[in-house]
């Protein structure tokens, strides 16, 4: 994490990411160019973040490698500059990014804490266009969890589900072709890492949040949502905690979408 205060005194030292993206819209380079944090870049989530292919691959399977790069290259970053990523609101969108960069090998991405809602400072308005770098990504600097990895996974580690609860229980789902759960996921809304105002609950809380789930360290953990997007923010909390989690990148969009897995439904 970063501070707005503490971002403010960097503001030049820093590259600047804004993620701002919401399922359904409203575009967010639009949203961008209403007011941004002076040098911030806009990265696109669903064609620089993700990847698109047939529904049996997710919703927003993760980049290539080499598309990571290219969009890292447009974006000017560099690893001898820390990296700082914000969206709209909650981090949610952002932390796509901030996961994609640091299992790319970058050292050193942090997010805002409490996004854009916590600036003070002004905004601009121009889009920004940097210095395109020469970055070199490497990958898999951080675990992650394959389609036919996840079922053994949850039968004997800890595997959280980050969706709204009423999705998890299958009272609802408006997106994807079955409603349910992954069998032996837990249910752990993403939202229940905010506090009020949107930053990050402390370190204390969020430990006690998810030792109550399981998630203690002792375990290996695993994190799925929607389509990996906000799972990804799931794991940033999890780190604040001191814990680490691998990302089943695909998640309920791809899991859903395949016939043969079953689907659990209830509270547990």
């Amino acid at each position: 994490m970063i501070t707005a205060s503490e971002l403010a005194a960097a503001l030049d030292d820093v590259v600047l990411l804004d993620v701002r993206w919401q399922l359904g819209g409203p575009p967010g380079h639009g949203e961008y160019l209403k007011g941004h944090i002076p040098g911030a870049v806009f990265v696109d989530l669903d064609t620089e973040l993700a990847a698109h292919g047939a529904p049996t691959d997710g919703r927003h399977p993760l980049p290539s490698l080499a598309m990571l790069q290219a969009s890292a290259r447009r974006w000017g970053v560099r690893a001898d500059r820390p990296v700082v990523i914000y969206d709209g609101a909650g981090n949610l969108a952002a932390a796509r990014a901030w996961w994609l960069l640091r299992w790319a090998g970058v050292p050193d991405v942090r997010l805002l804490d409490g996004a854009l809602p916590a600036w003070e400072g002004p905004l601009d308005t121009d889009n920004v266009m940097p210095v395109p770098s020469d970055i070199e990504l490497e990958g898999n600097a951080l675990p992650t969890l394959a389609l036919g990895d996840v079922a053994a996974f949850a039968e004997s580690n800890v595997l959280l589900d980050a969706r709204a609860g009423e999705r998890y229980r299958g009272e609802v789902e408006p997106i994807d072709p079955k409603a349910g759960h992954i069998p032996g996921a837990e249910s752990a809304p993403t939202t229940e890492n905010l506090a009020e105002d949107g930053r990050f609950r402390s370190a204390e809380e969020l430990r006690e949040r998810f030792a109550a789930l399981g998630a203690d360290g002792s375990r290996p953990v695993g994190v799925y949502c929607g389509s990996g997007v906000t799972a990804a923010h799931e794991i940033a909390a999890l780190a604040i905690a001191g814990v680490d989690a691998a990302l089943y990148a695909g998640s309920w969009s791809q899991w859903s979408n395949h016939d043969d897995l079953p689907v659990a439904t209830g509270a547990g």
